[in-house]
């Protein structure tokens, strides 16, 4: 799908899906085991499968399988666009696509696996499906404004924290694992299981990456990238210590140009248990995606059971991560 006509502008659309930097795929196989978790609309003859969804199994699972593909598309279009405008170097080992290629074909580049999406999305011929995935990409857009125009008070409310990491995270495979339900022809209240799975999952996903920004691989302090806080980001972990040491406000109001902040505001979140509560809000969210698969009607084929502890199982990767 990402094949250009323009030479640069297809090495440059290929950039992230060649051999070796083309990421955990974490979205696409959450979606493919979704479609299995949802296979077969319960207590239904295939012939009225079928019917309800004007597919056969085979068929069904190629457009499930295509949601995967342009959810996938979708978040590597908004990984070229937020490292333009974070300026950023690398991704994923290498040199970002701007740093090697510039600016301007990095927004070029996801303006056209943004637009491969579309084509793709449009194929699958489902008005419900199209306005889901349009409305995780306004969220992108959303999310990202949200993070760079901030009010003082806005940065430093956890509300608006926890609906910026829904906008910028969590929307996508929320209404992707939702795509997917409603492309097998479940009920809504099904369809809204899944999208409460893939909502919970990936606000539990933001909060770890969060905790790891300031611990990075190992479990101590200030070993992280930090790189969140030194682009005078606030995040969960400082929120919650601020709640416990408001002194942590002042510094935080100064901003993180001057190292020194950035050091004090470590002290305040090693002292604090701002670390621990972020795991705990994570831990929330991930028993919530978990209880979502539990609430899948019941049905004991091989394949669906396995697919559903596969993503209960996930939820508890997403946590006990350490990179």
């Amino acid at each position: 799908m990402v094949i250009a006509e323009v030479p640069k502008l297809a090495s440059a659309a290929e950039y992230f899906f060649k051999m070796g930097v083309e990421g955990k795929r974490f979205r696409p196989t959450v979606l493919l085991l979704m479609a299995t978790a949802l296979n077969v609309p319960m207590h239904r003859s295939l012939s009225e499968t079928a019917a309800a969804t004007d597919t056969l199994p085979a068929e069904l699972r190629s457009r499930q399988q295509c949601i995967a593909e342009i959810t996938e598309m979708i978040h590597v279009a908004s990984l070229l666009h937020d490292d333009v405008l974070d300026d950023a170097d690398t991704r994923r080992g290498i040199g970002s696509l701007n740093f090697v290629m510039g600016n301007k074909l990095a927004v070029l580049a996801g303006d056209f696996l943004l637009s491969r999406a579309c084509v793709a999305l449009a194929s699958l011929k489902n008005t419900e499906v199209v306005s889901l995935l349009a409305q995780a990409v306004e969220h992108l857009v959303t999310g990202e404004t949200m993070q760079m125009t901030t009010t003082s008070d806005e940065r430093l409310s956890m509300d608006y924290y926890m609906q910026k990491t829904y906008y910028k995270t969590a929307s996508l495979i929320s209404n992707s694992s939702k795509a997917i339900a409603v492309l097998a022809g479940q009920t809504s209240e099904v369809s809204m299981l899944a999208y409460e799975y893939g909502k919970n999952l990936g606000l539990a996903y933001q909060l770890i990456d969060d905790v790891l920004d300031f611990t990075g691989t190992s479990t101590s302090l200030g070993k992280g990238s930090l790189s969140d806080i030194r682009h005078g980001i606030i995040t969960a972990p400082i929120l919650f210590a601020m709640e416990e040491y408001p002194a942590l406000r002042t510094v935080v109001d100064q901003g993180f140009d001057d190292y020194a902040n950035v050091d004090m505001a470590l002290d305040f979140l090693g002292k604090s248990q701002g670390l621990q509560k972020t795991r705990e809000l994570a831990a929330k969210h991930a028993s919530l995606a978990s209880a979502a698969i539990d609430s899948f009607p019941e049905n004991y084929d091989e394949d669906v059971q396995r697919s559903r502890r596969a993503l209960v199982e996930l939820t508890q990767r997403v946590i006990n991560r350490t990179k």
